[in-house]
C-alpha cells in the first residue's frame, strides 16, 4: 500500500504515531524511458515510408507534437505524483501535512479527542472517503488511495487516535 507508518521515536516530545502516504505509481521513472522510446519508435514506423520526400518536413511537426505531449503529460503525471501527506498523532494534538509540487504546504491541526474521523461510504464521487474535522475545519486524508485501501486506513487510523488518547 502506498502508505506506511513510521516507528515513532522514543524521545519524550515525539509523536505516539506518524503516518506517511503517496500515490501509487504504476510507471516507474526508469519505464518513462522505455515507454517514451516505444512512443517515438511506433509513430515514427509510418514516416519510413515518406523518408527523403517533401511529405515528411509536413508530417515531422505533427509527429513532434504528438512525443512532446506524450512526454509533457506523463512529466506533469510524475510532478503530481509527488504529493506526500503526513499525519503525526500526539496524545493532546495531531496534525495532518499536505505537501504538493504545484500548490504547497497545508497543514491542519486537532485534538484527538475533539477530532472526529468519518468515512463516507455512500458518495458516489469517492467511495469510502476519510475525513477529519476538527478545529472549525474538516480535511480529507488520502483521497489518492484506492477504496479498499482507504477502508482499511480508516480502521488503522481510528485505531492510533484511539491508542493515543488512552492513558
Amino acid at each position: 500500500m502506498p502508505y506506511e507508518w513510521i516507528t515513532p521515536d522514543p524521545a519524550p516530545d515525539a509523536p505516539v504515531a506518524e503516518l506517511h502516504l503517496w500515490p501509487y505509481r504504476s510507471l516507474l521513472r526508469r519505464d518513462f524511458v522505455v515507454f517514451i522510446a516505444g512512443t517515438v519508435a511506433i509513430i515514427f514506423l509510418p514516416l519510413i515510408a515518406v523518408l527523403g520526400s517533401p511529405v515528411l518536413w509536413g508530417l515531422l511537426p505533427f509527429f513532434i507534437i504528438a512525443v512532446s505531449g506524450v512526454w509533457y503529460a506523463l512529466h506533469r503525471s510524475y510532478k503530481d505524483g509527488e504529493i506526500l501527506e503526513e499525519l503525526r498523532i500526539w496524545p493532546d494534538s495531531m496534525t495532518l501535512i499536505h505537501i504538493h509540487p504545484r500548490r504547497g504546504r497545508k497543514s491542519w491541526e486537532g485534538n484527538p479527542y475533539w477530532v472526529h474521523l468519518k468515512i463516507d461510504k455512500r458518495n458516489e464521487r469517492i467511495v469510502n472517503y476519510i475525513t477529519l474535522k476538527g478545529s472549525e475545519r474538516e480535511v480529507e486524508l488520502g483521497a489518492f488511495l484506492s477504496e479498499d485501501e482507504r477502508a482499511v486506513l480508516y480502521d488503522e487510523v481510528d485505531r492510533a487516535m484511539r491508542d493515543a488518547i488512552r492513558p
